[in-house]
């Protein structure tokens, strides 16, 4: 029999796969829970549930389940392009804004070349370069978050792509305008930069830079941004690139077609439309961000400052157990010692009383030593 592990790529080979925040389901078979009981803070999902403009659209949709999705995405490819003042053959729509990262290493990266990003970054970086057998290069993290000019003095004539995440996923941590601007001006114009930007709704005002405002002076810019967190279409999976038309062109080659679905489309459409649910989403983790700070200086706890919808919370030792303790207790956080930070959860910031539940569960667990 043919050893099918061996004949893969050698990328793939080394991969192991993604594993995501614990289900809600599987816990409760696992410990016997009661699923109702059971709170999930593991994965940034937004807390407030669908928009209800979004689930009239879906539900209109469903009528054309039969048919296929429109594979260009011409309604919201439109709206995306009304939105961020550009054209819409600038935009390419992926199945989450993770298809985005993988069409950009199919399209860009090989065997001998090279992809540049943080230690402490989002986990697909990695696995989105590995499994095209091209190089990494893991910059140390300075202060947690991305030291934007080590990461430039590492590109080398093999480096086709930096990924840089603004804020940054898990540890929150994010740089400003100035520090983008001088970064993107010295990049080389072989390199794309692909700048993600999944959490940049839950900005306020201009603490953080808008990608958008750099595309026109930078063609190797590529801004990719999702649907799955303030705008809470987590389970429909669509994001999107922003790029100069020619990048989007060559990302269109290789996406999968029909890679959006119709009910997905409808949504997302729908919620670029409902300004007050953002607003709300906004508010919510402002007040939750400052609920749950406000109880982990109450447990003694320190933690990564964040401009994200999440918290990574430093429990001065291992966090494993503490991790185990809080699903015992029904409450499923993100253990992180896969991003190198063995001493770190990642918590997700909820409702008022699915914050108040972590904290308490928190509590006990850590009195019980």
């Amino acid at each position: 029999m043919s050893d099918f592990l061996a004949l893969a790529q050698t990328g793939v080979q080394q991969l192991s796969p993604y594993v995501p925040g614990k289900p809600v389901d599987e816990l409760a078979r696992e410990l016997n829970l009661d699923p109702a009981g059971i709170v999930k803070l593991a994965s940034n999902e937004n807390p407030l549930g669908p928009s209800p403009k979004v689930l009239q659209a879906i539900t209109t949709a469903l009528a054309e389940l039969t048919r296929y999705p429109d594979g260009n995405g011409f309604d919201l490819k439109a709206r995306l392009g009304e939105q961020c003042g550009v054209q819409p053959n600038q935009v390419t729509l992926g199945n989450g804004s993770n298809d985005i990262l993988e069409l950009v290493a199919r399209a860009y990266l090989a065997p001998g070349l090279n992809a540049v990003f943080s230690e402490h970054a989002f986990a697909v970086y990695p696995i989105v370069t590995q499994a095209v057998s091209a190089g990494a290069r893991v910059i140390p993290a300075k202060d947690w978050g991305h030291d934007l000019p080590a990461m430039l003095a590492a590109i080398d004539d093999k480096t086709r792509v930096v990924f840089i995440a603004n804020p940054n996923n898990p540890t929150g941590t994010w740089f400003g305008p100035e520090a983008l601007g001088d970064f993107l001006a010295a990049v080389p114009s072989h390199v794309l930069v692909v700048l993600d930007e999944a959490y940049i709704e839950y900005a306020q005002g201009g603490e953080l830079p808008d990608g958008l405002d750099y595309l026109a002076e930078h063609p190797n810019l590529l801004v990719s941004r999702t649907f799955s967190k303030a705008y809470g279409l987590a389970s429909l999976r669509v994001g999107y690139a922003v790029s100069s038309p020619v990048i989007a062109d060559v990302l269109n080659r290789v996406r999968q077609p029909f890679n959006v679905n119709s009910l997905a489309l409808a949504g997302a459409c729908a919620a670029l439309a409902d300004q007050q649910y953002l607003a709300r989403s906004r508010a919510v983790n402002e007040e939750g961000m400052q609920q749950l700070q406000a109880g982990l200086q109450a447990l003694g706890l320190t933690w990564i400052p964040s401009k994200g919808n999440f918290l990574a919370v430093d429990l001065g030792r291992e966090a494993a157990s503490i991790f185990q303790g809080l699903l015992r207790e029904g409450v499923i956080v993100r253990a992180v010692a896969n991003y190198g930070m063995p001493n770190h959860l990642r918590v997700t910031i909820g409702l008022p009383a699915e914050n108040q539940r972590f904290l308490d569960a928190l509590g006990k667990v850590i009195a019980r030593g």
